[in-house]
């Protein structure tokens, strides 16, 4: 009993330790998935996977406070693209243009390409600002099981250098899509131009409905000094401690690439290089988003915590450049950066 109490003691000690360097207690941290961030104004808004989209507001990227949902009953339309939708909306991109928020997102049967990818519209992030109301404007894209080889979840919304508008997307089976959209950003452009920008080995044969264990997704071009860098997301997520995620990375000077790694191998022909992985405190990076905030860059990613029963946490890592132009994260920064939930 004794050697008991010790134990816990120790535990309790290790416990409070970490939290005072960290500044947070773990149960306060900010639990989601696939995290996309905006800036409006001097307030940061966050988007998560979640019934109806999850999000939350701060004034520093550290302290988060709860906002509610995006949609209260989820997109009207969604159970006809994806039968089995629960209501669970998955993987958003929040863009701007024009004076507007579009706020892209999945519907999808999990492990499934039953799949489509939705956008809606709002005027202002800020939920007490008058004027507030999302608009959806319904489905941008769909896969079909049978018809297509790829899943139209994890999109992400970039213009090129001329103001195009493009959406990535993708998750396992043929990999990352790169699709042109219309000047409304809602609906794709016509004629239809589409690329494949990365992928992983698929066996042969395998049949078309099932993913097949090629490995990629959540794909997130960002722009920096002439180059628009393309990251996904290696490996598994979601399965607790047996999850390998990893965030990898290729550059092209077109954003319809090819997109190669630091060896110059093309992404689409299964190139990456590593940026982060996990470690024995956090455990299956990925699902990461990036983002320029008043001078600095930033990686978003959510990330297993092997301490508190590999619960997903926010991570926000800020991102440097080497001397080869290449993205450099601080493995350290997972422990000593955390979000926490106001109290």
């Amino acid at each position: 009993m004794k050697a008991a109490r010790a134990i816990a003691a120790v535990a309790m000690a290790v416990f409070s330790a970490l939290a005072a360097l960290t500044g947070a207690a773990y149960a306060a941290q900010v639990g989601v998935h696939d995290p996309v961030m905006a800036k409006e104004k001097d307030r940061y808004y966050l988007f998560s996977t979640g019934p109806g989209i999850t999000f939350y507001s701060s004034g520093d990227m550290k302290t988060w406070k709860p906002e509610g949902r995006v949609f209260p009953e989820g997109p009207a339309w969604a159970t006809k693209a994806a039968p089995s939708f629960n209501g669970h909306v998955w993987a958003p991109d929040i863009y701007h243009h024009d004076g507007k928020y579009y706020l892209y997102y999945s519907v999808s049967g999990f492990g499934k390409n039953t799949s489509a990818i939705g956008v809606t519209v709002n005027s202002t992030l800020d939920p007490r600002a008058p004027g507030y109301k999302w608009e959806d404007q319904g489905l941008v894209v769909q896969s079909v099981p049978g018809r297509d080889l790829w899943n139209a979840i994890d999109s992400h919304v970039i213009d090129d250098d001329k103001g195009t508008p493009w959406m990535s997307f993708g998750s396992f089976w043929g990999g990352l899509k790169l699709v042109k959209l219309d000047a409304s950003r809602t609906r794709l452009a016509e004629p239809q131009e589409w690329r494949t920008i990365a992928r992983r080995e698929r066996p042969a044969f395998t049949p078309d409905e099932e993913a097949a264990p090629a490995q990629i997704e959540a794909p997130f071009i960002f722009p920096k000094n002439g180059w628009y860098y393309l990251f996904a997301s290696w490996d598994l997520c979601c399965k607790g401690k047996d999850s390998t995620y990893k965030v990898v990375v290729g550059r092209s000077k077109s954003v319809t690439g090819p997109y190669l790694d630091r060896n110059g191998v093309d992404m689409a022909r299964g190139g990456g290089s590593l940026v982060i992985q996990g470690d024995g405190d956090w455990q299956a990076l990925g699902h990461n988003s990036a983002y320029t905030f008043d001078g600095k860059d930033y990686m978003v990613l959510h990330a297993y915590e092997t301490f508190d029963k590999y619960r997903q946490k926010l991570k926000v890592l800020e991102m440097t450049w080497d001397g080869d132009g290449w993205p450099v994260l601080d493995q350290k920064d997972l422990n000593r950066y955390q979000s926490v939930l106001q109290q």
